[in-house]
């Protein structure tokens, strides 16, 4: 008999099967796949372990409120509902659930952020720097600017760069996701890129993520399962 753990799966277009045809690789049996918000009740996730949330913008606060109200450990990849990550963590924390949040799981993508973070540091107070950040996805992204992107910027800010910051998006063809940030001055030019060659990358850190989350309550991001 399986001893691994069970999974279910809410929203199930591309990266939810991706994140199945993985899951094994990391102990889990996807038992269940969800693609309406309205189906995402007690019953219907009796006896499941832990949910991967990959859904909409509209849908990801109702499913993740109805999550942690099962006390249910869940990680979301969607992105576009940030507004509403405010009420989502008070419901985790005030059931006492788990819950993984990230605008993205690359393992890549959270190492480029720190070095975002740290190169908008070094150059807060060199005024002849001006500041860019700028992203490409494929034509069926919704959101944009992604909220990778946004949460780029939001680090550069936080590191000290007061200065504008000019932001970008483009969406063509099937790009499964680029990201640059720049600075600019009279002298030279410093390019910081990262580009996704797939969406494998975010699976498996999703699935890492769900791994974690079975041992942890309250509310964190990826970079925390990752760096602490």
């Amino acid at each position: 008999m399986s001893q691994n753990q069970k999974l279910a799966l809410i929203g199930y277009g591309k990266m939810g099967r991706l994140i199945e045809q993985l899951a094994p690789e990391y102990d889990f049996d996807v038992v269940l796949r969800i693609t309406k918000t309205e189906n995402v009740t007690p019953e219907v996730l009796q006896g499941v372990d832990v949910a991967i949330e990959f859904s909409t913008p509209a849908a990801a606060p109702e499913n993740l409120k109805r999550l942690a109200q099962m006390k249910l450990p869940a990680v979301t990849g969607t992105t576009g509902w940030f507004d509403h990550l405010p009420a989502v963590k008070t419901a985790v924390e005030q059931a006492g659930a788990g819950l993984v949040w990230s605008p993205n799981f690359s393992v890549g993508v959270a190492v480029f952020r720190k070095l975002a973070a740290l190169s908008a540091h070094l150059l807060r107070d060199e005024s002849e720097y001006g500041a860019w950040a700028w992203e490409i996805h494929h034509d069926a992204k919704k959101d944009s600017p992604s909220g990778t992107l946004i949460h780029l910027v939001e680090a550069m800010k936080e590191a000290g760069y007061k200065r504008n910051i000019d932001t970008s998006s483009s969406r063509a063809g099937k790009h499964p996701g680029t990201h640059e940030i720049g600075y600019d001055s009279s002298a030279d030019t410093i390019t910081l890129r990262h580009t996704a060659r797939s969406r494998e990358g975010f699976a498996r850190g999703a699935l890492k993520s769900a791994r974690w989350i079975l041992s942890h309550k309250g509310v964190y991001t990826f970079e925390e399962v990752l760096f602490g």
